[in-house]
């Protein structure tokens, strides 16, 4: 079997603090170096920085958009694809990814992590939600301490799932 191309996605909030902003592009600069593609939701905020960092880089970026208009993804998507399917469009960013990293984030990003979780792909976490269920945090969301580790983390995990 040839070797295919590994996507890492990049979730997170539409609008962030500069803080967490830079700690995507980041994030997206090591995919690339990687010589991983990045997918997100094609937006603004963690999408848009992780897309400039990897961009930066000559990575490959992809954006799945909620809408129908390809020039709403922004500027640094190389590949927009429309879906016309709202917040339905998550499911599609998980899915496109071999792993999962989530930067901040809000209930959009939430529902990508458990997604995620639900069809058994790893996600790491940088500075993102936790999960608990009868006062017991779920350890499924691995924790990392920066954006290099995040993606290395990625990358080996990814690797391990392998056939």
């Amino acid at each position: 079997m040839k070797n295919k191309l590994i996507i890492i996605a990049v979730i997170g909030g539409g609008e962030v603090p500069p803080e967490i902003a830079k700690l995507a592009e980041e994030v997206g600069r090591e995919i690339a170096r990687q010589g991983a593609a990045l997918v997100c939701g094609g937006l603004g905020g963690v999408m848009e920085a992780a897309s400039r960092g990897a961009d930066s880089e000559g990575g490959l970026t992809i954006g799945i958009l909620p809408g129908e208009n390809p020039d709403t993804a922004n500027s640094y998507v190389k590949i927009p694809i429309v879906t016309a399917i709202g917040y339905a469009r998550n499911v599609a960013v998980v899915k496109t990814a071999r792993a999962v990293i989530a930067i901040d984030g809000s209930y959009g990003t939430l529902t990508e992590i458990g997604y995620a979780l639900q069809n058994g792909l790893p996600v790491i976490g940088l500075g993102t939600w936790s999960i608990s269920s009868n006062n017991v945090e779920d350890k499924n969301i691995i924790r990392a301490e920066n954006p290099k580790e995040a993606v290395e983390m990625a990358m080996k995990l990814i690797g391990e799932n392998r056939l």
